[in-house]
């Protein structure tokens, strides 16, 4: 059989994907859903026959689809309580700059375009870690307690002086380890190790740097991942984010991120971090060319991680937001998911990992209302206040870039549930009287309970840096 890496993605057929894995199982509905709602480790076999409402009937059956969701939300109360969770956050990423090409990213912009001879004309951005250091302490003053920063993998970006060294030393750098020197560029980046500094900023806490970010800061190296996670968290890097997972089967890595790391390789990236001591959590980004068992077997390799290290704070379902990316820009795909595959990967997230206490909604992919309904599907946090967030809006995403405390005490009281601050490793929490207005954090190394920002049109101040985002996956 043709391996899909060996062929141009337009070749790709999504309505007969050149896949080993389909959704086929032995297993029927019936006993899946009874073993969930008894609280079973559920198989793989199982998961595909909930996410599929059974796979004896084509699409998605109403009536089996409510029992799912009605055994994942029984299953949250349950693990977690009416508590809705939420974070003040701020997203401040480095670079655009980016050469590996995944075709669900309409992020990136070409590194060749940031170089300083090249005379290319692009909205990307580059920062050096004075400019990111005074991104975070502005943020501080409005109180968050975390900063979540994700980037491309810019050519001169290397763990730390030494790594420059080697990464100079190749005969060819450029094409060998995809180096480039500062020098070269109109921005220097820093290395790795300054960013962390950068932005450890009063005790804030810092979440950052991938899998595939990892894999960038050790190329052309022997060192390990749990090496690179130790000199990070060295410099202030509290946990990681276990982004870049996409679908964790390599037959679908091959369409649509082939030049990034394989499965093998995120999971040994996520030991390694966990080795040296950190938090992660884990995401998935659904509704491209994957299929149901796709998903589920993604689910299995988060379990068994989990149930290795225990080490995973949070699962992040991602819904793929298609319009304006490569995907489907070459016509391989022309939607994302439907509402009720959105709701019932979260159901099943919820299910499947016994072992991961919270599943997250993200208002940035499902919008409010949309997100509101996933906390009645098993999820139970409602991610952060963002401060600002690209990457999904260049992918064609109309949620918006921020979310203030007065809304999501809001939301949350009207589905009846209890809005709760939380630090980034749910470890502190506290607890938020809707009458007690008006509502602002208080966790992080300067809250004081003010309201981050006055009202949402205040959301673009100079402060905020309009060009720090979110890089999702």
């Amino acid at each position: 059989m043709t391996s899909v890496r060996d062929r141009d993605v337009t070749d790709f057929d999504a309505d007969d994907p050149d896949f080993d894995r389909r959704p086929e199982t032995d297993q029927s509905f019936e006993n899946a859903l009874a073993k969930a709602r008894d609280g079973k480790r559920l198989t793989v076999a199982d998961g595909i026959e909930l996410i599929t409402t059974g796979t004896d009937a084509n699409g998605i059956d109403q009536e089996r689809k409510e029992a799912v969701l009605e055994a994942a939300d029984r299953r949250r109360a349950e693990t977690v309580g009416e508590e809705v969770t939420f974070v003040a956050n701020l997203n401040n990423n480095v670079t655009t700059a980016c050469n590996t090409g995944c075709l669900f990213c309409n992020f990136k912009d070409s590194a060749h375009a940031f170089e300083a001879e090249s005379g290319i004309d692009h909205p990307g951005f580059t920062k050096t870690p004075a400019e990111s250091r005074r991104i975070v302490s502005d943020a501080l003053d409005l109180g968050i307690s975390e900063v979540c920063s994700v980037s491309g993998l810019h050519p001169a970006f290397a763990l730390n002086e030494d790594h420059h060294e080697i990464l100079r030393s190749h005969a060819d750098p450029a094409r060998e380890v995809n180096y480039k020197p500062p020098e070269v560029y109109a921005t220097d980046p820093g290395t790795y190790r300054d960013q962390m500094a950068a932005m450890s900023v009063d005790g804030v806490h810092l979440h950052s740097m991938t899998p595939e970010e990892a894999y960038h800061a050790k190329r052309g190296t022997d060192w390990s991942y749990e090496d690179v996670y130790r000199e990070l968290a060295e410099a202030g890097l509290d946990s990681a984010p276990g982004t870049a997972a996409e679908i964790l089967v390599d037959e679908v890595r091959d369409v649509i991120c082939p030049g990034k790391i394989r499965t093998d390789d995120w999971v040994a990236a996520m030991e390694g971090a966990m080795a040296a001591g950190l938090d992660t959590t884990a995401t998935i980004m659904y509704g491209h060319v994957e299929n149901a068992a796709h998903r589920v077997e993604h689910l299995q390799v988060v379990r068994d991680l989990q149930d290795r290290t225990g080490g995973i704070t949070e699962f992040v379902p991602l819904s793929f937001i298609h319009e304006n990316t490569p995907l489907a820009e070459h016509g391989v795909v022309e939607s994302g998911a439907s509402d009720a595959e959105d709701e019932l990967m979260i159901a099943v997230s919820r299910l499947f990992l016994d072992n991961v206490e919270h599943v997250q909604s993200s208002w940035v992919k499902y919008g409010d209302e949309k997100g509101l309904k996933m906390l009645n599907c098993g999820a139970d946090d409602f991610m952060g206040t963002i401060l600002s967030e690209e990457i999904t809006k260049r992918a064609g995403g109309q949620f918006g870039q921020y979310r203030s405390f007065e809304e999501y005490v809001d939301m949350v009281t009207a589905i009846g549930r209890t809005p709760v601050e939380r630090s980034t490793d749910y470890r502190t929490r506290r607890v938020i009287d809707p009458t007690d207005r008006p509502h602002g954090p208080t966790l992080g190394p300067r809250a004081d309970g003010t309201p981050m920002l006055a009202d949402r049109d205040h959301r673009d101040q100079d402060h905020l840096d309009s060009e720090s985002v979110a890089l999702d996956d």
